[in-house]
């Protein structure tokens, strides 16, 4: 049995009212955590952080959901961006398939939309990306002449002159051009970077906020196609 003493007895009430204020915390902090759980669903906004696109357009892979960016080398938005979209790939788990598609509004920007599928033909992306993105707006290189494109893929990636020509004029890449142009109206893009999330959702830095806030945008779009798939299932 517990006795209780007279000092005992007199700090009763102070011990009652700590375990109500206590209680009370520890309420708040539940209250705040729930609130906080919920606030990524009620933040972002069809129609003001994101757009639905009238006509959901095909994706690569049904299995995995899709996130493409459109984008173009000549776009110092785009430049900008690379880091923070890189980054980002680089967390992405093997059920988010990542790919680039290059904007075409431009004869200026169908060239260089012709360097990039040219160098995916190649299988040289990861070599030349970066230092097409620097050629143009760091050396102020115009990667719009032939034969600057030419010696980037040489000195970038060891490209020889003649595989370069090959890939540049191949039928392959005048197709996946036309397939750019196509995926661009479908997309329904104003401007540059634009991130689609699995063939339903445009999302862009004005709508978003910021870049950053873009990429936040997508997360929780990623994670809406991938609870709709699950509920699917």
């Amino acid at each position: 049995m517990v006795s209780l003493t007279k000092n005992s007895l007199r700090l009763l009430p102070i011990m009652a009212r700590e375990r109500g204020q206590a209680i009370a915390a520890v309420m708040i902090f539940c209250a705040f955590i729930t609130w906080s759980s919920g606030l990524t669903a009620e933040e972002f906004i069809e129609g003001t952080h994101y757009e639905r696109l009238p006509v959901a357009v095909e994706t690569v892979d049904g299995s995995r959901v899709e996130v493409v960016e459109m984008f173009s080398y000549a776009c110092v938005h785009c430049f900008n961006f690379d880091p923070l979209i890189e980054s980002w790939h680089d967390r992405q788990p093997q059920s988010v398939n990542f790919m680039r598609v290059p904007a075409i509004f431009s004869e200026d920007w169908q060239i260089l939309a012709q360097a990039f599928y040219t160098a995916e033909t190649l299988q040289v992306t990861d070599a030349i990306h970066t230092p097409m993105f620097e050629g143009i707006h760091l050396n102020r290189q115009d990667l719009r002449q032939r034969q600057l494109l030419q010696t980037l893929f040489d000195e970038e990636a060891g490209v020889a002159e003649e595989d370069f020509n090959t890939a540049y004029d191949s039928f392959s890449v005048r197709s996946r051009i036309q397939q750019a142009k196509a995926k661009g109206r479908a997309y329904r893009i104003t401007g540059v970077p634009t991130l689609i999330v699995n063939g339903k959702y445009r999302v862009d830095g004005r709508m978003a906020g910021s870049n950053t806030r873009m990429l936040e945008v997508v997360d929780y779009l990623v994670g809406l196609e991938q609870s709709a798939d699950s509920s699917a299932q």
